[in-house]
């Protein structure tokens, strides 16, 4: 049966209690769910019928798509003058020989290094410290964009910017319409972890506040800019607290219209301040992403980093309204690995990634940041002798 057949079959079951249906019907009608309701399908969804409405949701979005891209991370440093409870990956400044810094020219060779590879992003975020400033981005930015003017800039968080901004004394208007003249062109999802302040000043009392996250990508989307969305989940919050956390994205994204993608990033506790919170199991992932695809009705994308969640789990979450996962991110990355990820070395060329794709019964789409297609490789064969990673393609128009 195809995904609108499952959802008939839902709809005609009369075992379903009348809650449970009368979302099911909402959804067949693309009528937004309630925050009420929202609670309901954490509370009593059940993995199938989760599935049935985010996968039905998913196919009437983009059928069998499935979103990549090719992108490398620069993470200029693990330090940080915050002091997370969740964080596996960042060291204080008293904890300097655990860590790393690198100059503004280090960065710069890690983008050299990729000069004859087809990526289309770098992705930059790392910890906060005082001399990753203003003047230290806004140069770095632009030095990327000189250097290679085709590489799209996915850079730093709201934690990151607010620190930045205050440090220099702009606002936060005045600070992104800086960062886009320096190169900067979209926004990653971090920082958000949980809004609400029951969670948020138990696990990130230090950082940005939920208000404050949201007015830096509010003032972003206001440039006509795009930006992504996470939330950390599966640690001490309720239930009712990740769907606050999704009615303030839905609210913002109703407003602005900016945000891309959602991104759930599941809590690891290895080597963290919370290792003895239990971690959430692979039912309640499947879970999580299905409520999100379908409580997030004005979110074009929903995404699952397979290097978190292991290449198993984000194969089944394409049944669970995930269309994205991520990319073909090497080891230059270590916040997964540090955190206790699956893969402790998270690479995967090209052509393991359309493979998997394909083995899902999906069809594998490279994207580039904004999700302009750069290859359809539905039909695509790879050569024998070819190496995938380094394998340029037509792009297409």
């Amino acid at each position: 049966m195809d995904a609108e057949e499952q959802l008939q079959v839902l709809l005609n079951d009369d075992r379903l209690p009348d809650d449970l249906k009368h979302i099911a019907e909402k959804v067949s009608r693309n009528q937004r769910i309630s925050f009420d309701e929202g609670v309901t399908l954490y509370e009593k969804g059940e993995l199938g019928y989760l599935g049935v409405l985010a996968n039905y949701i998913r196919q009437q979005r983009h059928g069998d798509k499935t979103y990549f891209n090719r992108n490398f991370h620069i993470e200029p440093t693990n330090l940080c003058v915050y002091d997370c409870k969740f964080c596996s990956y960042s060291r204080l400044i008293k904890q300097r020989s655990e860590g790393w810094e690198y100059t503004m020219e280090e960065m710069l060779d890690i983008i050299k290094k990729y000069d004859n590879e087809p990526v289309t992003e770098v992705h930059i975020v790392g910890g906060v410290l005082p001399q990753y400033d203003l003047p230290f981005y806004t140069q770095l930015f632009s030095s990327i964009k000189a250097h290679r003017p085709e590489l799209h800039v996915k850079a730093l968080t709201p934690v990151e910017y607010h620190y930045i901004f205050k440090k220099a004394k702009v606002d936060y208007a005045t600070g992104m319409a800086m960062m886009k003249e320096a190169g900067l062109e979209s926004m990653p999802g971090g920082g958000a972890e949980i809004f609400h302040p029951e969670v948020r000043d138990l696990i990130a009392k230090d950082k940005c506040t939920a208000d404050q996250w949201l007015d830096i990508h509010r003032e972003w989307h206001k440039l006509g800019m795009r930006s992504n969305a996470t939330m950390l989940y599966g640690h001490i919050e309720k239930f009712h607290h990740r769907v606050d956390h999704m009615e303030r994205l839905r609210q913002l994204q109703d407003e602005t219209s900016g945000f891309q993608t959602f991104i759930p990033l599941k809590f690891r506790n290895k080597d963290n301040q919370m290792s003895d919170v239990a971690e959430s199991t692979v039912v309640e992932d499947l879970r999580n992403y299905a409520i999100a695809r379908i409580y997030l009705d004005n979110f074009d994308h929903i995404k699952a980093y397979w290097a978190m969640i292991s290449r198993t789990t984000a194969q089944l979450s394409l049944n669970f309204g995930v269309d994205d996962i991520d990319g073909t991110l090497d080891d230059t990355t270590k916040i997964y690995s540090m955190a206790g990820a699956e893969e402790q070395t998270p690479a995967m060329s090209t052509k393991e990634l359309v493979e998997l794709i394909k083995n899902a019964g999906r069809q594998p789409i490279e994207r580039d940041t904004l999700y302009n297609v750069v290859t359809d490789y539905t039909d695509y064969e790879f050569p024998q002798e070819a190496k995938p990673q380094f394998y340029r393609l037509p792009v297409v128009n």
